[in-house]
């Protein structure tokens, strides 16, 4: 009878019950650093739709704005770990911020766990038709003759493009001066109007203006030749080797979700990802989607976290 006593309490209580609940077994949150609209939620809102088809319940994306994506990042990094709440992270809020902010509440590398990479995209180095650089070797040359050094415009500091711009000017010795803007969008108005001679653009905004001959594209800064502008070289390939600055969203949950929670989440997101109608919808906003392992993400994250930590600090880039 004792034995039958303690085997019943330790079935009803709460340790034993959130063990056996099955997951998911309640909507789940996707948390998003930013406003309604912006590439970050318009990525999750694309996976959520799917993910909810698949995986059988409501799938809300959920708007926290704030902080550059940090504040949904600490969110995130202390929700209860039951796989239930889950974040569309980006580079700034798990690769930047630790070395731009002294006392930021969350670890990235600890607190939170890896899921899958969703989507990459480079940005492009462009500049206005008035410019006289046909090419990144040009745009070097003359940055470095002229009095006050080559301006160029970014969304904002510490944002992709200003990461991108300042690898840049470090690797290639070259004056360039940082001119944030308060989005992508003002960077590109100020472009086309000749307010600032260049910008390191994301190829969603740069791709239609290139097109439309009305700004000249120099490089990329992806690894890999962009498939938006394959005639566009990399920096990579114009005698920096190893150059590399990407924006990338990655699905990351709470540290302390369980494994098997976690091995779930990431099949679901790699499905969803791999979707054919997903993968149309993602590349038709500039977006390529990469799904992968979460061993794979978090090597990943561990490598731009090292990279722009060395940025951060060469740069002396401070938080807004």
């Amino acid at each position: 009878m004792k034995h039958l006593a303690i085997a019943f309490l330790l079935a009803c209580s709460p340790a034993a019950g959130f063990a056996q609940a099955p997951f998911p077994n309640k909507p789940i949150n996707m948390m998003v650093g930013f406003a309604p609209g912006g590439g970050t939620d318009t990525a999750a809102r694309i996976i959520a739709k799917k993910l909810a088809e698949n995986i059988g319940v409501n799938v809300v994306v959920e708007n926290r704005a704030g902080a550059g994506g940090n504040i949904a990042a600490d969110m995130v990094s202390k929700a209860t770990p039951d796989g239930h709440t889950i974040l569309l992270a980006n580079v700034g809020s798990m690769a930047v911020a630790p070395h731009q902010i002294a006392n930021l509440p969350y670890d990235p590398l600890k607190d939170l766990a890896p899921l899958t990479m969703a989507v990459v995209f480079a940005n492009v180095l462009v500049v206005h038709p008035a410019v006289k650089a046909q090419n990144v070797a040009d745009y070097v040359k003359l940055a470095n003759s002229q009095a006050g050094g080559m301006p160029y415009g970014t969304s904002g500091i510490g944002g992709a493009g200003h990461l991108a711009g300042e690898l840049f000017r470090i690797e290639a010795k070259a004056d360039l001066v940082h001119v944030p803007y308060k989005g992508g969008g003002p960077a590109m108005a100020d472009l086309l109007g000749g307010q600032v001679p260049s910008v390191f653009a994301s190829a969603p905004s740069a791709v239609p203006q290139i097109k439309a001959g009305k700004i000249r594209a120099l490089a990329t800064t992806g690894a890999l030749r962009s498939q938006f502008l394959p005639n566009v070289p990399t920096i990579a390939e114009l005698g920096y080797p190893g150059y590399e600055a990407l924006n990338w969203y990655a699905y990351v949950a709470p540290a302390k979700t369980p494994k098997a929670v976690l091995e779930r989440l990431n099949r679901e997101l790699v499905k969803v990802l791999n979707t054919p109608e997903v993968r149309e919808q993602l590349l038709a906003q500039g977006m390529e989607p990469q799904p992968g392992t979460s061993e794979e993400l978090g090597r990943y994250i561990q490598r731009e976290y090292t990279t722009w930590g060395k940025v951060v600090k060469a740069a002396g880039i401070k938080a807004e």
